[in-house]
């Protein structure tokens, strides 16, 4: 099958050292093609609407006739994402400024992202082996080659920015389906919602939201590019490890040996004793049986509050519309008297 047989059939494909069918004149089907068509249906309909069927439709072949090119639907999937990547990253800065171009590089990929909605909804079944996966890598490792970081400590950055800029790629493009699905309205983001969030979300259950929704902040639009100014944080981290790493300081995050002989203390392996305590924490509080019972405790005196605040504000209710009776009441005797 491949000229590399160490391979899988699909990555011998993405590399270009799968054996092809022979092509005649007139049956003019390809790889590419396939792809091709593959990547206009995804575009158009979401890749829901991708099938070996569809496309073979779409061509004008019959299904059978395309797995002699592409031996299945995964394998198409993962060439689809392959083409999608084929682009030209920014360029390098001179002098380097790892930086602005990790930045652009982040950017970039959310751009690419964005092209094409439905490369997200492909699941992540492995690393990255193909060639225009390993070009991004390649683009994002020059980005860091003026900062004093180990190699795996570049990888670890590559990976913690790029899920960073997937996972905003995947939020604006679930928002915008989202608006697109609800026939272009934009009341779906929360926008149109103002009023009622006043009136449900109080200050007992929700302390620190309650003044965000009274004063609009919640669900309008705001002035802060969340996406942008989340990237920017990101990088601020990143910086103060660098800057911590060209000072000499130990790296962090490291995973402590595997032997009989106790653990190194935190500092000294250079890992946060944090990283260890916060997993156990967390497992704590899901499962203790007193924390749930505590939680139990909680919830039903917030139950109890809401009870008593919805009371207080149908009495408040009634109040105003006596209030209002008593007035209309006063200004028709008014009237009588002065006709």
């Amino acid at each position: 099958m491949t000229d590399a047989p160490d391979l899988p059939p699909r990555l011998a494909l993405a590399w270009g050292v799968a054996e092809r069918p022979e092509r005649t004149p007139k049956r003019e089907l390809s790889i590419e093609r396939i792809v091709d068509t593959a990547i206009e249906i995804a575009d158009a309909d979401g890749l829901g609407a991708v099938s070996m069927a569809k496309v073979a439709q779409s061509l004008g072949f019959t299904t059978m006739s395309l797995y002699r090119y592409v031996t299945s639907k995964d394998d198409l999937l993962l060439l689809m994402q392959e083409a999608a990547l084929d682009v030209e990253y920014p360029p390098a800065h001179e002098p380097a400024d790892w930086r602005a171009e990790l930045r652009e590089w982040a950017q970039f990929t959310m751009a690419v992202f964005a092209s094409h909605p439905w490369f997200l909804d492909i699941p992540v079944t492995g690393a990255p082996l193909t060639p225009n996966n390993l070009r991004g890598a390649d683009s994002a490792l020059r980005a860091l080659r003026s900062t004093p970081l180990a190699d795996e400590e570049k990888m670890s950055v590559i990976l913690l920015v790029s899920g960073y800029a997937r996972n905003a790629a995947r939020l604006q493009s679930d928002l915008a389906r989202a608006v697109t699905e609800a026939g272009a309205d934009e009341t779906v983001l929360g926008g149109g919602w103002g009023g009622a969030l006043r009136d449900l979300v109080d200050e007992v259950r929700f302390p620190y939201l309650r003044p965000l929704v009274e004063a609009g902040t919640y669900a309008e639009e705001g002035a802060i590019d969340d996406t942008a100014w989340g990237l920017e944080r990101v990088l601020d981290g990143i910086a103060v490890y660098v800057d911590a790493r060209a000072a000499g300081a130990p790296g962090a995050g490291r995973r402590a040996p595997a032997s009989d002989d106790p653990p190194a203390p935190a500092e000294a392996a250079g890992t946060d004793p944090r990283d260890a305590v916060a997993p156990v924490e967390m497992a704590v509080h899901v499962k203790d049986p007193k924390v749930k019972k505590a939680t139990l405790k909680r919830r039903d005196a917030e139950r109890r509050v809401r009870e008593a605040q919805k009371k207080v504000r149908e009495l408040e209710k009634a109040l105003r519309e006596a209030e209002k009776a008593e007035r209309e009441t006063a200004r028709a005797a008014v009237e009588k008297a002065r006709g």
